[in-house]
């Protein structure tokens, strides 16, 4: 079974194929619009020119046939024919596009994991390592921490390793420079998952969480030395039944944290890194970030 195919057999992910269609019908009228704004944009640009000023920007061409946006259209040109060969495993970098919305950002989650599922099924060769970088820390539209819970929530599937970003990104620059970082952060998720061997590969991931006398007790995985990176430990916030969150300090207690503010006398809920460029600073003893996390996460009937 290829993507596009994947996509139409599941009721959630369908709807892409709906609104590309419904892009295709509309792109001759589309194309029409575009044409004649670049008339009037070669109109302004030359006038801008002849005065020395800079031209407006030239309008973007619509989504069409062949476009790159096309549904499994990158998958079919530039991965499907390398699916004879042999593999070992894949890293991915991706899913800022996915943000653009609070629902698709939350679908992610599911399209990401069919994604991964069909590749698998694709090369026959079982569940090999799949390997992916949560998005960096990035000023941007509100909904980036949405999308980096959906791609901790495809670790669900087996063989599946993530590289948090959050402390190396730039907030002006969506495609940040420290590139070595990333890759030294994949390549222990690659010798831990990939390869077997006895390493810690990931930074303290979200258990479960609990009220407990004023504060709200945060149970991790990959807990060992937790301990803020250079300093008090920032970036965690709580909540009441009211559901408004307020700052809140979080001491280490094990592999746990107590997390509390005077504010809140009996917090439910609890967060952390929830921002698009969160200043958050929690490590463990090897030094790799935590990851960003809510307790409570909807599940929109899914």
């Amino acid at each position: 079974m290829d993507l596009e195919r994947s996509l139409a057999a599941d009721p959630a992910l369908k709807f892409i194929l709906d609104d590309w269609d419904k892009i295709v019908t509309n792109f001759p009228e589309n194309k029409a619009k575009y044409d004649n704004a670049v008339a009037a944009w070669e109109k302004s640009a030359a006038e801008a020119r002849a005065q020395g000023k800079t031209p407006p920007n030239r309008p973007p061409l619509p989504q069409g046939p062949g476009h790159p946006n096309t549904p499994a259209g990158l998958w079919n040109g530039m991965i499907a024919p390398i699916v004879p060969y042999t593999i070992r495993g894949a890293l991915w970098y991706q899913g800022e596009a996915n943000a653009g919305s609070d629902i698709h950002a939350y679908q992610y989650r599911r399209l990401f994991g069919t994604m991964i599922q069909d590749w698998r099924n694709r090369w026959g060769e079982g569940d090999f390592p799949f390997l992916f970088v949560q998005l960096a820390n990035f000023q941007t539209n509100g909904r980036w921490p949405v999308l980096r819970e959906s791609q901790t929530e495809t670790l669900r599937l087996a063989n599946t390793g993530m590289a948090v970003a959050i402390d190396i990104g730039e907030p002006k620059d969506i495609h940040p420079k420290n590139k070595q970082d990333v890759g030294l952060r994949l390549a222990l998720a690659a010798r831990a998952i990939a390869y077997g061997q006895n390493l810690e590969y990931s930074g303290p991931v979200f258990k479960m969480a609990a009220t407990e006398n004023g504060a709200m007790r945060v149970y991790f995985g990959h807990a060992d030395g937790m301990a803020g990176k250079d300093g008090a430990i920032r970036g965690f916030e709580i909540a009441g039944a009211d559901g408004k969150f307020v700052p809140a300090e979080a001491k280490v207690d094990g592999a746990t944290l107590l997390v509390s503010s005077p504010s809140v006398g009996t917090p439910v809920k609890v967060r952390y890194g929830w921002a698009d460029d969160p200043g958050c600073n929690l490590v463990n003893a090897a030094g790799l970030p935590a990851v960003p996390f809510r307790s409570e996460i909807p599940r929109y009937g899914w």
